[in-house]
Parts: C-alpha cells; structure tokens; sequence
C-alpha cells in the first residue's frame, strides 16, 4: 500500500449479485468464471489502512487478518476489490488463518477513480495488474472455451458452479441481469451445519460431510 495524497475514507459498496440461471448463456459477449462458495468480500484499502467486509457491510478485519496484510502490499493508494473466498473459510477465520485466500474478480475502485462506469473487461484488466503472484489475494481468472464445456469441466471438478458475465458491463450495485449464475448440483447426504439469512430472501442452509463437518455448499 503507498502512502499517497488520497485523503479520506472510502465507503463499503453494495455488491452486485448475479441472477441464478439453470444454465450459462452462450456467445462472445460474455466471459466465464469459476464460482466458489458466496461468501462475498470486499477489500478496502486507503489512507485509513486495510478493511474487510462482508457482502452485507460487516466490517470482518479482525477476523481477517492475513488477508488484511496482503492487501497492504498492493501497490496501490486506494482500492475498492470484490471478491470471494474458499471453501475452508469458515475454519480459517476461527482457527488457521493461513488457509484463508481471498479471490479478486472485480475493482470498484482505484488511486482516487471511481471503475464503476467502466466495461468490466477493461476493470479486470486493471485488477489483474496489480495483484503481484504468490500471495493470499488471487485474480479470479477467466475460462478459455464455450460456455456449456466450461460448465462440464467445472461440475466434473466438483466445483461450485460458474459466473458468466457480459465483457461490456458495468458495476451496478444490487440484483443484475448482466451477470449469471450456473450452480453444479450433487446428489448425497449432508450434513446440516447452519442456515443463513438476509432480509427479503429464501434462507440458505449451508451443508458438511457427515462426520467431518466439512463445508460443501449452501442449498
């Protein structure tokens, strides 16, 4: 993180939340990534420090601390990037923070510039360059390929699903058209670890392996 002349701080933006859709949309208008498990976060860095919230607007920094160095060695003034974590996050906030990796897929927000107006192919090109490799924040790629082989690869990877979004769009905060979400569905028993709830939606109950607990994906 530089020390810069971008005085103040920037405030928690509401992310933009893709419409669930039973498949992928074909076509060259849209790119395609890999879709871990909806907990979404958003870094934000400026003169104050490093914050961590959820998609929510709760401030999780403490909870976060890895993470929260890494994006100190961005080199960056200020930033706003979205993003999602791995499967083992709940673990690591409570017991191994060094399990704890944060995916980068949008940049809301760079050195004083509000992206939101920018097409998102061009906002992730500026996120891909300035997230160094080797460290516990990672560029959410996209996937070369047609939509319904991409779709394939992922749910025979066990994989949650896949986000499609169209190359032109811009961040607009709240539900959207311009970005879909195809969920791999699996067929098993499960283990029920806990529901989860926001105001106006269906409740989520988020499922383990049976004995292990081991987080696997919210249905």
């Amino acid at each position: 993180m530089r020390n810069g002349s971008g005085a103040g701080r920037l405030q928690f933006i509401e992310p933009l939340m893709p419409t669930l859709v039973d498949k992928p949309p074909e076509g060259d208008a849209w790119s395609h990534e890999v879709k871990f498990d909806d907990y979404r976060s958003q870094i934000i860095i400026d003169a104050g420090g490093v914050r961590i919230f959820t998609r929510r607007g709760l401030d999780w920094t403490a909870k976060y601390r890895d993470l929260a160095a890494a994006a100190k060695t961005l080199d960056v003034e200020n930033a706003i990037i979205d993003g999602e974590d791995y499967a083992e996050l709940r673990k690591a906030i409570t017991r191994r923070q060094h399990d704890l990796y944060f995916v980068a897929f949008d940049l809301l927000h760079l050195n004083g510039h509000d992206l939101r107006d920018m097409a998102l192919e061009e906002r992730r090109e500026i996120l891909a360059a300035i997230i160094p490799p080797d460290i516990r924040i990672q560029f959410s790629q996209a996937l070369p390929g047609d939509a319904k082989a991409i779709f394939h690869l992922v749910d025979q990877a066990g994989l949650e699903g896949m986000v499609s979004k169209r190359r032109d769009s811009k961040y607009r905060s709240g539900p959207s058209t311009t970005w879909l979400k195809a969920k791999c569905f699996a067929v098993g028993e499960f283990e029920l670890l806990g529901v989860e709830r926001e105001a106006g939606k269906p409740a989520f109950a988020l499922m383990g392996e049976i004995g292990t607990r081991k987080y696997v994906g919210s249905a």
